[in-house]
Protein backbone atom coordinates (compact mmCIF):
# COMPACT_ATOMS: atom_id res chain seq x y z
CA UNK A 1 0.00 0.00 0.00
CA UNK A 2 3.19 2.49 0.74
CA UNK A 3 5.58 1.84 -1.73
CA UNK A 4 3.99 0.33 -4.46
CA UNK A 5 0.45 1.60 -4.49
CA UNK A 6 1.85 5.54 -3.22
CA UNK A 7 -1.06 5.53 -1.01
CA UNK A 8 -0.84 8.04 1.76
CA UNK A 9 -4.17 7.70 3.58
CA UNK A 10 -4.31 6.37 7.65
CA UNK A 11 -3.63 2.84 8.03
CA UNK A 12 -4.21 0.99 11.16
CA UNK A 13 -2.34 -2.37 11.71
CA UNK A 14 -2.67 -5.25 13.60
CA UNK A 15 0.39 -7.31 15.26
CA UNK A 16 -0.20 -11.14 15.94
CA UNK A 17 0.93 -11.78 19.31
CA UNK A 18 4.38 -13.14 19.53
CA UNK A 19 5.71 -11.20 16.34
CA UNK A 20 9.28 -10.89 16.37
CA UNK A 21 10.48 -7.16 17.30
CA UNK A 22 11.43 -7.09 13.75
CA UNK A 23 8.24 -7.46 12.17
CA UNK A 24 6.79 -4.95 14.75
CA UNK A 25 9.50 -2.27 13.95
CA UNK A 26 9.02 -2.52 10.09
CA UNK A 27 5.53 -2.78 10.71
CA UNK A 28 5.40 0.92 12.65
CA UNK A 29 7.47 2.51 9.73
CA UNK A 30 4.61 1.82 7.42
CA UNK A 31 1.69 2.23 9.28
CA UNK A 32 -0.38 5.18 11.39
CA UNK A 33 -1.26 3.44 14.48
CA UNK A 34 -0.15 -0.38 15.37
CA UNK A 35 -2.31 -2.52 17.80
CA UNK A 36 -1.54 -5.94 19.11
CA UNK A 37 -5.26 -7.27 20.75
CA UNK A 38 -5.58 -8.66 23.95
CA UNK A 39 -8.50 -10.35 23.24
CA UNK A 40 -10.05 -11.45 26.75
CA UNK A 41 -9.95 -9.21 29.82
CA UNK A 42 -8.23 -11.75 32.09
CA UNK A 43 -5.18 -13.79 31.75
CA UNK A 44 -7.68 -17.18 33.26
CA UNK A 45 -10.01 -15.99 30.16
CA UNK A 46 -7.11 -16.06 27.90
CA UNK A 47 -5.98 -19.94 28.99
CA UNK A 48 -9.93 -20.96 28.74
CA UNK A 49 -10.78 -19.63 25.33
CA UNK A 50 -7.09 -19.07 23.51
CA UNK A 51 -4.40 -21.36 25.67
CA UNK A 52 -2.50 -20.20 22.20
CA UNK A 53 -2.04 -16.81 23.13
CA UNK A 54 -0.34 -16.42 26.14
CA UNK A 55 -0.24 -12.89 28.42
CA UNK A 56 3.03 -12.40 27.76
CA UNK A 57 2.94 -12.80 23.85
CA UNK A 58 0.53 -10.10 23.63
CA UNK A 59 2.51 -7.93 26.57
CA UNK A 60 6.05 -8.13 25.09
CA UNK A 61 5.20 -6.89 21.75
CA UNK A 62 3.08 -4.05 23.29
CA UNK A 63 6.01 -3.43 25.33
CA UNK A 64 7.97 -2.96 21.94
CA UNK A 65 6.11 -0.68 20.31
CA UNK A 66 5.52 1.80 23.57
CA UNK A 67 9.86 1.76 23.85
CA UNK A 68 9.60 2.52 19.56
CA UNK A 69 7.59 4.87 19.99
CA UNK A 70 9.59 6.66 22.93
CA UNK A 71 12.47 6.47 21.07
CA UNK A 72 11.02 8.21 17.68
CA UNK A 73 10.13 10.39 19.58
CA UNK A 74 13.30 10.96 21.05
CA UNK A 75 14.99 10.87 17.55
CA UNK A 76 12.29 13.70 15.87
CA UNK A 77 13.32 15.86 18.81
CA UNK A 78 16.77 15.86 17.30
CA UNK A 79 15.83 15.51 13.10
CA UNK A 80 12.27 16.57 12.30
CA UNK A 81 13.03 14.33 8.98
CA UNK A 82 13.73 10.90 11.35
CA UNK A 83 10.90 8.06 9.68
CA UNK A 84 8.09 8.17 12.15
CA UNK A 85 6.83 5.44 13.74
CA UNK A 86 3.00 4.94 14.15
CA UNK A 87 2.47 8.15 14.74
CA UNK A 88 -1.39 7.95 15.38
CA UNK A 89 0.51 5.36 18.86
CA UNK A 90 -0.64 1.85 19.97
CA UNK A 91 -4.35 0.45 21.21
CA UNK A 92 -5.74 -2.68 21.64
CA UNK A 93 -9.09 -4.76 21.62
CA UNK A 94 -10.80 -6.81 23.65
CA UNK A 95 -13.76 -8.79 23.81
CA UNK A 96 -16.68 -8.08 26.33
CA UNK A 97 -19.64 -10.88 27.60
CA UNK A 98 -17.90 -14.25 26.55
CA UNK A 99 -16.35 -14.85 29.66
CA UNK A 100 -17.68 -14.10 33.04
CA UNK A 101 -14.90 -10.78 33.52
CA UNK A 102 -16.94 -7.78 35.40
CA UNK A 103 -17.10 -4.59 34.29
CA UNK A 104 -14.41 -3.24 37.42
CA UNK A 105 -11.87 -6.52 35.84
CA UNK A 106 -12.13 -4.70 32.38
CA UNK A 107 -11.50 -0.87 33.83
CA UNK A 108 -9.09 -2.06 35.72
CA UNK A 109 -6.95 -3.81 33.22
CA UNK A 110 -7.78 -0.55 30.56
CA UNK A 111 -6.16 1.84 33.11
CA UNK A 112 -3.60 -0.29 33.76
CA UNK A 113 -2.59 -0.33 30.04
CA UNK A 114 -3.01 3.41 29.54
CA UNK A 115 -0.67 3.94 32.10
CA UNK A 116 2.02 0.65 31.66
CA UNK A 117 1.63 1.32 27.16
CA UNK A 118 0.73 5.09 27.07
CA UNK A 119 -2.33 3.01 24.88
CA UNK A 120 -4.69 5.83 22.49
CA UNK A 121 -7.64 3.46 23.18
CA UNK A 122 -8.49 0.66 23.86
CA UNK A 123 -11.62 -0.90 22.22
CA UNK A 124 -14.58 -3.40 23.20
CA UNK A 125 -16.44 -4.99 21.17
CA UNK A 126 -19.58 -6.90 22.23
CA UNK A 127 -19.44 -10.68 21.54
CA UNK A 128 -21.66 -11.95 19.34
CA UNK A 129 -22.63 -15.69 19.42
CA UNK A 130 -21.17 -17.18 16.11
CA UNK A 131 -21.17 -21.26 17.42
CA UNK A 132 -22.48 -23.60 19.85
CA UNK A 133 -18.40 -24.10 21.60
CA UNK A 134 -19.74 -25.73 25.26
CA UNK A 135 -16.65 -22.50 26.99
CA UNK A 136 -18.67 -19.85 24.80
CA UNK A 137 -22.43 -18.67 25.81
CA UNK A 138 -25.00 -18.97 23.34
CA UNK A 139 -28.72 -17.94 23.26
CA UNK A 140 -28.03 -14.23 24.67
CA UNK A 141 -28.30 -11.03 22.83
CA UNK A 142 -24.67 -8.95 21.94
CA UNK A 143 -23.97 -6.54 25.31
CA UNK A 144 -24.45 -3.88 23.44
CA UNK A 145 -25.34 -1.82 26.08
CA UNK A 146 -22.71 -2.75 28.67
CA UNK A 147 -20.10 -1.94 25.29
CA UNK A 148 -21.71 1.01 25.58
CA UNK A 149 -21.45 2.07 28.90
CA UNK A 150 -17.51 0.75 29.22
CA UNK A 151 -16.96 3.17 25.74
CA UNK A 152 -18.59 5.95 28.47
CA UNK A 153 -16.47 4.77 31.12
CA UNK A 154 -13.15 4.50 29.45
CA UNK A 155 -13.64 7.99 27.88
CA UNK A 156 -13.96 9.45 31.52
CA UNK A 157 -10.84 7.44 32.70
CA UNK A 158 -8.93 9.83 29.46
CA UNK A 159 -10.26 12.77 29.37
CA UNK A 160 -12.06 13.84 32.50
CA UNK A 161 -9.42 12.52 35.32
CA UNK A 162 -11.34 9.54 37.05
CA UNK A 163 -9.83 6.53 38.11
CA UNK A 164 -11.57 3.17 37.93
CA UNK A 165 -11.96 3.00 41.49
CA UNK A 166 -14.30 6.27 41.32
CA UNK A 167 -16.63 4.58 39.23
CA UNK A 168 -16.97 0.83 40.34
CA UNK A 169 -15.38 -1.34 43.16
CA UNK A 170 -15.23 -5.12 44.55
CA UNK A 171 -19.16 -4.51 45.46
CA UNK A 172 -19.77 -2.82 42.93
CA UNK A 173 -18.50 -4.35 39.72
CA UNK A 174 -21.16 -3.70 37.06
CA UNK A 175 -21.65 -0.23 35.11
CA UNK A 176 -25.32 0.77 35.79
CA UNK A 177 -27.16 0.23 32.61
CA UNK A 178 -29.84 2.77 33.24
CA UNK A 179 -27.47 5.70 33.73
CA UNK A 180 -24.52 6.67 32.45
CA UNK A 181 -21.45 6.52 34.78
CA UNK A 182 -20.65 10.42 35.08
CA UNK A 183 -24.49 10.71 36.49
CA UNK A 184 -24.19 7.78 38.33
CA UNK A 185 -21.13 8.86 40.21
CA UNK A 186 -22.33 12.29 40.82
CA UNK A 187 -25.76 11.39 42.20
CA UNK A 188 -23.76 9.31 44.52
CA UNK A 189 -21.43 12.23 45.49
CA UNK A 190 -24.11 14.44 46.18
CA UNK A 191 -22.05 15.77 49.12
CA UNK A 192 -19.94 17.81 46.58
CA UNK A 193 -22.51 19.39 44.62
CA UNK A 194 -23.85 21.95 43.43
CA UNK A 195 -21.35 23.32 42.07
CA UNK A 196 -20.76 27.13 41.07
CA UNK A 197 -19.69 27.15 37.79
CA UNK A 198 -18.40 30.96 38.05
CA UNK A 199 -15.82 29.50 40.50
CA UNK A 200 -14.91 25.86 40.42
CA UNK A 201 -11.79 24.92 38.51
CA UNK A 202 -11.40 22.71 35.43
CA UNK A 203 -11.26 19.78 37.56
CA UNK A 204 -14.43 20.26 38.70
CA UNK A 205 -16.31 21.32 36.03
CA UNK A 206 -15.24 17.89 34.64
CA UNK A 207 -16.74 15.82 37.14
CA UNK A 208 -20.75 17.90 36.35
CA UNK A 209 -22.90 16.16 33.85
CA UNK A 210 -23.85 17.75 30.69
CA UNK A 211 -20.05 19.66 30.56
CA UNK A 212 -17.35 18.54 28.82
CA UNK A 213 -13.65 19.18 28.12
CA UNK A 214 -14.29 21.42 24.99
CA UNK A 215 -17.41 23.28 27.28
CA UNK A 216 -15.13 22.99 30.56
CA UNK A 217 -12.90 25.15 28.71
CA UNK A 218 -15.56 27.82 26.98
CA UNK A 219 -16.98 28.11 30.62
CA UNK A 220 -13.34 29.16 31.97
CA UNK A 221 -12.35 31.60 29.43
CA UNK A 222 -15.71 33.49 29.11
CA UNK A 223 -16.42 33.34 32.89
CA UNK A 224 -13.12 36.18 32.50
CA UNK A 225 -15.63 38.34 30.78
CA UNK A 226 -18.80 38.37 33.46
CA UNK A 227 -20.45 35.83 35.50
CA UNK A 228 -22.17 33.40 33.53
CA UNK A 229 -25.77 32.79 33.33
CA UNK A 230 -28.18 29.57 33.20
CA UNK A 231 -28.72 31.26 29.24
CA UNK A 232 -25.19 31.47 28.66
CA UNK A 233 -24.16 28.14 29.72
CA UNK A 234 -26.88 27.26 26.83
CA UNK A 235 -24.82 29.13 24.18
CA UNK A 236 -21.55 27.74 25.61
CA UNK A 237 -22.68 23.99 25.04
CA UNK A 238 -23.39 22.56 28.15
CA UNK A 239 -25.91 19.91 28.26
CA UNK A 240 -28.79 21.51 30.36
CA UNK A 241 -30.71 18.50 31.01
CA UNK A 242 -28.44 17.01 32.76
CA UNK A 243 -25.90 19.55 34.21
CA UNK A 244 -29.29 21.48 35.87
CA UNK A 245 -29.52 19.47 38.94
CA UNK A 246 -25.51 20.01 39.66
CA UNK A 247 -24.52 23.41 39.41
CA UNK A 248 -25.46 27.10 40.39
CA UNK A 249 -25.24 29.86 38.51
CA UNK A 250 -24.51 32.96 40.55
CA UNK A 251 -25.58 31.28 43.79
CA UNK A 252 -28.75 30.39 42.53
CA UNK A 253 -29.95 26.53 41.71
CA UNK A 254 -31.97 25.99 38.05
CA UNK A 255 -35.35 27.54 39.09
CA UNK A 256 -37.22 24.55 40.32
CA UNK A 257 -34.41 21.79 40.23
CA UNK A 258 -34.00 20.40 44.06
CA UNK A 259 -30.92 18.55 44.92
CA UNK A 260 -32.14 15.60 46.17
CA UNK A 261 -31.33 11.92 44.93
CA UNK A 262 -35.07 11.00 44.51
CA UNK A 263 -35.70 14.37 42.53
CA UNK A 264 -32.35 13.97 39.82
Amino acid sequence: LRTSYRFNGYIHAKAIPGSSPELVRKLGLLCDRISVNIELPSEQSLRALAPDKPKENILRPMTEIRDALTQNKQELAVYRHAPAFAPAGQSTQMIIGATPDTDWQILRLSESLYKKYSLKRVFYSAYIPVGNHALLPHDQPPPLLREHRLYQADWLLRFYGFKASELLDDKRPSLDPLLDPKCNWALGHLDIFPVEVNLADKEMLLRVPGIGPMSAMRILKARRAGALSFDDLKKIGVVMKRAMYFITCKGKMYPGVRLTHSFI
